[in-house]
């Protein structure tokens, strides 16, 4: 069987050889035509490719989220590529390999080597004139900081919380805060600084997205709407500056405002009215108690919540004795103080805000000197105080400590024979404790120049409600000690461990940032930072069914 299935077979295969090799073929007219079809397929396919030709001999692009909760690192997998091949592939785009959960790399940290492939003609050129140089990939990674995240966007389903009524958004805001989803990272906030930062992560975003100010146009300068910018009562001033220019929060429209600014300045409401000397307050709060008056009377929304939506900002030492004569202002508005002094009962923990006293001494350049502090190893200085002698505490810490300790620099107004060899600033910049202690009131500008020139803050003031202390956790950052352990202090500083010091000195250099008065505000900074205290305190007093 197996051989008569072979032989038609194999008979088959010698007709169709005898009958081919009655016929010539052009193997020259064969080669042609296969050369025309394969160059024409070539043509169709790049004409129809997503993409240029000369990116298909590359891995497609990967897209890493810094915003992911991973550990990256970045390499480039080319050994070495020199400027022919850069010509060569000019793509957008590096192509590199990612590891997740590198070892060696802690949470948002980049190795990346230079961008070979996104170097363009311009910077070709540009490259030359520099000494044009081969770009080695294969070399020792350069790690830097990841960028700063760009501006966030509120969730989705909290951006529908703007087209609420004042009172409903309020409510709603203040439910979503208390179910604020867990942050345990997050690229512009610096966690070890915050009580709670998922709770003020979330509080900023609804502030963002919900919060409408209103600003009375009454009241004649320059008590009103003209603000003092320089000096150490400048934050009153600063904030008034900016809230008056701001476009995201201010509304013309006080139907659809959540709170009501009273555009006055404490220290200019002084200059204007204070008989020098008189030691009598009582024509500055006649004044702004008929200011107060006469807004009420004008509109319907002081009467209509009894000021408690409504609030003022004074940094002046008077600020809180400037309310006296006027029972709503002064216990139902929110008080934003600089002297945020709970003894006296006029500051509420809880419903006021403490404002941070910052000195401003070029208000041109608000930002001068603030940074560039040494090191820890620079600082031989343990602590650190000079100025004049007012209040209560300063003249006990002069008695217990100067010229007492060559570790303790303290002095009453820095003498001229050591001011020639360290400035103020040079030694706060030179110490690694900065004595903050109250003055005539419980403020101090010194914390937050302590703070400016990366000074571990040590603030001496018993009653003292710490500025922005709704969110901030001052421990983190600064020491606290009480009155009567002055004549401790040296003992006090030197049992904190060197691990805590140096935890705190990062810190210090962590929060610059909320301290800071920018000419245009940007996110987080002070202004914002006080504008939140502002609205969180507010939301306090919302009663919410639960």
């Amino acid at each position: 069987m197996k051989m008569v299935s072979r032989r038609p077979a194999s008979a088959l295969m010698r007709q169709i050889f005898q009958h081919c090799a009655l016929y010539r073929i052009d193997w020259r007219k064969i080669f042609f035509a296969g050369a025309l079809m394969t160059i024409t397929g070539v043509m169709l396919q790049t004409l129809t490719l997503p993409y240029p030709l000369n990116k298909w001999f590359l891995s497609p692009p990967v897209t890493v989220s810094l915003d992911e909760p991973f550990n990256v690192t970045i390499e480039l997998t080319n050994n070495r590529v020199n400027e022919s091949r850069v010509q060569q592939f000019q793509l957008l785009e590096a192509v590199p390999n990612v590891l997740l959960n590198s070892p060696a790399e802690s949470n948002f940290s980049v190795s990346v080597e230079p961008k070979i492939p996104a170097v363009s003609v311009q910077t070709r050129k540009s490259l030359s004139r520099r000494r044009r140089k081969s770009i080695d990939v294969g070399s020792k990674p350069n790690h830097t900081a990841p960028p700063t995240a760009p501006h966030k966007t509120v969730p989705f389903r909290l951006q529908f919380v703007g087209s609420f009524k004042p009172n409903q958004a309020l409510k709603y805001a203040r439910k979503e805060i208390n179910h604020a989803p867990l942050v345990t990272d997050d690229p512009e906030l610096y966690a070890p600084l915050f009580l709670n930062i998922s709770l003020f992560k979330r509080s900023y975003e609804l502030m963002e997205t919900v919060l409408k100010v209103y600003i009375y146009p009454d009241g004649s300068r320059p008590i009103f709407h003209h603000p003092h910018l320089q000096g150490i009562y400048a934050s009153e001033g600063w904030f008034m500056k900016l809230m008056e220019g701001n476009k995201q929060f201010v509304t013309k429209d006080p139907e659809k405002a959540h709170l009501f600014y009273l555009p006055y300045s404490a220290r200019q409401l002084e200059m204007a009215l204070y008989v020098p000397e008189s030691h009598n307050l009582k024509p500055l709060s006649i004044y702004l108690r008929n200011y107060v008056k006469k807004i009420a009377a004008k509109y319907p929304f002081w009467n209509r919540s009894h000021g408690s939506d409504h609030f003022l900002v004074a940094c002046h030492d008077w600020g809180p004795y400037t309310v006296n004569e006027h029972k709503e202002l002064s216990k139902n508005t929110i008080k934003v103080l600089c002297n945020a002094d709970l003894s006296e009962g006029v500051f509420v923990r809880g419903k006021d805000v403490s404002l941070p006293e910052t000195t401003i001494r070029t208000p041109r350049r608000p930002l001068r000197n603030i940074g560039g502090g040494k090191r820890v190893s620079q600082r031989p200085i343990l602590s650190f105080f000079a100025g004049n002698m007012h209040g209560r505490v300063r003249p006990t810490l002069l008695k217990h400590w100067h010229n007492k300790d060559e570790d303790m620099k303290i002095y009453g107004p820095l003498p001229a024979r050591v001011s020639r060899k360290m400035s103020y600033i040079q030694h706060m910049k030179s110490s690694k404790y900065c004595i903050c202690p109250m003055g005539y009131e419980v403020n101090s500008p010194r914390i937050i120049e302590a703070i400016y020139y990366e000074c571990v803050p040590v603030i001496i003031a018993d009653n003292f409600v710490l500025p922005l202390s709704e969110v901030l956790n001052w421990s983190a950052f600064s020491v606290i000690v009480a009155e009567k352990d002055i004549p401790n202090l040296k003992e006090i500083l030197l049992a904190i461990p060197l691990k805590r010091y140096l935890t705190m000195q990062i810190n210090v250099k962590m929060v610059q940032k909320h301290f800071i008065w920018n000419p245009r505000p940007i996110r987080y900074d002070l202004f914002h930072m006080i504008l939140h205290s502002i609205w969180f305190n507010r939301l306090n007093q919302i009663q919410i069914s639960t």
